[in-house]
């Protein structure tokens, strides 16, 4: 499996590793992995749609929605990241590093993200080249983890909601840091629709994602209420 990772330049995969605190640490150290994680992010969500529609002809765009969503949420990706050692390579600051940072899902999930960025610009930007590497992942999940998880997905369920019930828009979330340190940093999240405030996290969480997870189910259970 990790062959299938493998860098022709071994400075994209350490800035894939590089955390902002480890950067704030040592300023000889150029860049982060944060927009690596931005660019990683789009090219997981591609592919795992795509994976998912020619796995189930069967299903429709709302289960495989679901399922898109529950293939690359915060634990799995972490769960890769394990599998591909990622969390023995990480570059953390002493601080993040004091703090777990190595065994939080969230850093794990970002740091995976980045390494999909980074393995992109590496194979010359042809996501063609990614693709059975990545597939390669998504196969090795078992079938009833992903159907389990997209069964809990609040995102996807607001998502629905508000398209069948107001248009096609899509929820709008506002995520703000809030609280912690630089190593452990907490957010909340609102969730509009339109100009309009449909729910927002009751308390701070230690992600984005999960911050707006939070949202989207205070959204559903104010939905709930209205009906």
């Amino acid at each position: 499996m990790k062959e299938l990772f493998s860098f022709q330049d071994p400075n994209l995969l350490r800035m894939a590793l590089t955390h902002r605190s480890y950067v704030h640490e040592n300023p000889s150290v150029a860049e982060d992995n944060e927009r690596l994680e931005f660019l990683g992010d789009a090219i997981l969500n591609f592919l795992s749609g795509s994976y998912l529609y020619r796995q189930h002809p069967e299903l429709g765009e709302d289960e495989l929605t679901r399922r898109r969503a529950a293939l690359v949420d915060e634990k799995q990706l972490a769960n890769f990241a394990i599998a591909l050692r990622l969390d023995t390579q990480i570059l953390l600051g002493k601080g993040a590093l004091r703090d777990g940072g190595n065994k939080s899902d969230n850093l794990l999930s970002c740091a995976f993200e980045a390494m999909i960025g980074a393995l992109y610009l590496d194979r010359d930007c042809d996501v063609e080249l990614l693709r059975p590497a990545v597939e390669a992942l998504f196969a090795s999940v078992p079938p009833e983890l992903v159907n389990t998880r997209s069964d809990l997905d609040a995102k996807n369920r607001l998502q629905e909601w508000v398209q069948s019930y107001i248009g096609h828009t899509l929820p709008r979330y506002v995520t703000e840091k809030v609280g912690g340190t630089d190593h452990t940093p907490e957010f909340a999240s609102k969730v509009y629709v339109g100009d309009r405030l449909y729910g927002q996290s009751l308390r701070n969480f230690s992600s984005k994602k999960e911050a707006e997870r939070a949202a989207a189910l205070d959204a559903l259970e104010q939905i709930e209420r209205m009906l």
